[in-house]
């Protein structure tokens, strides 16, 4: 398949040494016999042809898909059918940590199965990772208490853990940056379809099958991405001796755990949030100690220390935070401020979910002749702008307005991850993809649940200390969003203090996104491409 053969200067080439390959532009000596040229190789060879040899690329991407529908859509259908699994298991105390739990271990496990992809290869840990994810799913639609579901909630998150992050680390051991951004663009669209369908299928399943199903509809869908993945993702056999840090990682998953455990108590039991704080001080003060002194370290602080990773990773997570503050409350300005049906309220929030892709697909078509920096740029504007529209919402704004802000929020943020994605998968060579793609989703999960802690907190005090009103009870709120009790007066003071409240959560998401802007100016003007080298 290689020609040992010389070139003039100005020939474009590829060399391909120890079945690692890297682009140069100019060549101004002729190689040695052991090093083999390819001159004019197809676009489909020019890969990491040491990892993907023989793979379907197209096939593996339905595989992608599939895996990523499959998680997306087991978010959404779980909050649409949860509410009549609770009443039926009882114990509605315990109803938040069904989805904490689940987020919990998907956040902290993320980094330790993207390292371990590095080590061991992308295929073993996708389907480890589907195994975990179905079996939690079959035995969750056995849970007899809230417990019990609760437990194999986490199971599932320790298996998304697995999956989201390293099926995005195939796409780009498969894909060169200038392709690969248009296909990150149809795997977008697959986050937007679940949102749409996830909801629809929890309302049929709960009324017209046993709630079981919400769990077990699973099990299909990742059988078929698994075989997908087993036909048709091939990797070469890799034989290194490798020093697993399995002190590092115990101390990172401890640390994240317990950070994660004390944004979630954020509003409730002090003592709980106190003592999470102090373990998870106590466990990252170890977990750097640690990673400084170990021989190989399950997080590299130089690779997440890299202008270009730490600022793309920065702002996904001030993004994160932003998107968390519009899901959450702007169908609650629409409803109660606004004074619209939920149906208003859904359609505004969707359009967020029709901006996210476009977002997407326009920047895998741009960047590739504008460069990834520039997009992300500009997607780093638009969000910061649609929040502002957000910020201008009164009493008597038109729910168009609100929904024009979420469009232009999702478009914003389709163009910044596509591009910060690409950008920290560019900068790393084949052995750090899989930990600089976790290290992505890691602040993007991180980023929403700090997010969903701050501005509630912000909605909360202001509840409290709202000029003229006194307190806000829960009482009262869930009576107004219900469309019962006395606040549903147009001048009555719980409409009143919830309009004040929700326009300073507003504003703060709105500071939040400007914030995001100064991350993305962080970025290096001239990027280092790494992604085709491997040192």
């Amino acid at each position: 398949m290689a020609l040992d053969v010389g070139v003039d200067a100005n020939t474009k080439v590829y060399l391909v040494n120890d079945g690692h390959w890297s682009s140069l532009r100019r060549l101004t000596s002729v190689p040695d016999r052991q090093t083999s040229i390819l001159l004019r190789a197809p676009r489909r060879f020019l890969v990491n042809s040491m990892t993907h040899p023989r793979s379907n690329r197209a096939l593996v991407i339905v595989a992608v898909m599939a895996s990523m529908a499959m998680i997306a859509i087991e978010a959404t259908i779980v909050s649409t059918a949860m509410p009549q699994i609770a009443a039926q298991l009882g114990q509605l105390n315990l109803y938040s940590w069904v989805f904490s739990s689940f987020l919990l271990a998907q956040t902290a496990l993320t980094v330790l199965f993207g390292k371990l992809s590095d080590i061991y290869g992308r295929k073993p840990i996708i389907l480890v990772g589907t195994a975990i994810f179905l079996v939690a799913s079959i035995l969750a639609g056995f849970a007899w208490s809230m417990p019990s579901m609760i437990a194999f909630r986490l199971l599932q998150g320790v298996g998304a853990g697995a999956i989201q992050p390293v099926i995005m680390t195939v796409v780009a051991d498969l894909y060169p940056g200038a392709e690969r951004g248009k296909v990150q663009g149809y795997l977008a669209s697959v986050w937007a379809l679940s949102a749409v369908v996830g909801p629809l299928l929890g309302s049929i399943i709960v009324h017209s099958l046993p709630w079981a199903w919400v769990f077990w509809i699973n099990v299909p869908i990742g059988i078929a991405s698994s075989l997908g993945f087993i036909l048709f993702l091939h990797e070469e056999k890799r034989s290194r001796t490798v020093s697993i840090d399995f002190l590092g990682a115990g101390l990172f998953t401890i640390a994240i755990s317990s950070l994660m455990v004390a944004l979630t108590e954020a509003e409730g039991k002090s003592l709980y949030m106190t003592l999470s704080m102090v373990i998870f001080a106590t466990s990252f003060v170890l977990f750097i100690w640690q990673e400084r002194r170990a021989e190989a370290p399950m997080i590299s602080l130089d690779l997440w220390l890299k202008r270009p990773i730490a600022a793309a990773n920065t702002a996904v997570f001030l993004s994160a935070m932003a998107i968390m503050g519009l899901t959450t409350f702007l169908p609650m300005y629409v409803q109660t401020v606004l004074n619209r049906s939920p149906l208003v309220a859904g359609f505004a929030l969707t359009m967020l979910l029709v901006g996210w892709p476009s977002g997407g697909t326009v920047a895998s078509r741009l960047f590739p002749r504008f460069g990834l920096r520039p997009l992300m740029l500009v997607g780093s504007v638009f969000v910061p702008a649609g929040a502002f529209l957000l910020v201008l919402l009164t009493p008597g704004s038109s729910p168009v307005q609100a929904g024009l802000g979420s469009l232009i929020m999702g478009f914003g943020m389709g163009l910044l991850n596509i591009s910060g994605l690409v950008i920290i998968q560019e900068n790393v060579g084949w052995s750090e993809r899989g930990s600089a793609t976790a290290s992505n989703v890691f602040s993007r999960n991180l980023g929403s649940t700090l997010g969903a802690t701050l501005l509630g907190a912000v909605l909360s005090y202001s509840l409290a200390h709202t000029a003229g009103v006194g307190p806000i009870t829960s009482d009262q709120l869930r009576d107004l969003l219900q469309g019962t009790g006395v606040g549903l007066a147009e001048d009555s003071p719980v409409r009143f203090a919830l309009q004040h409240a929700l326009h300073l959560t507003f504003i703060a998401m709105f500071v939040i996104s400007a914030l995001i802007v100064i991350a993305c100016l962080s970025v290096p003007s001239k990027l280092h491409r790494e992604a085709a080298q491997e040192s």
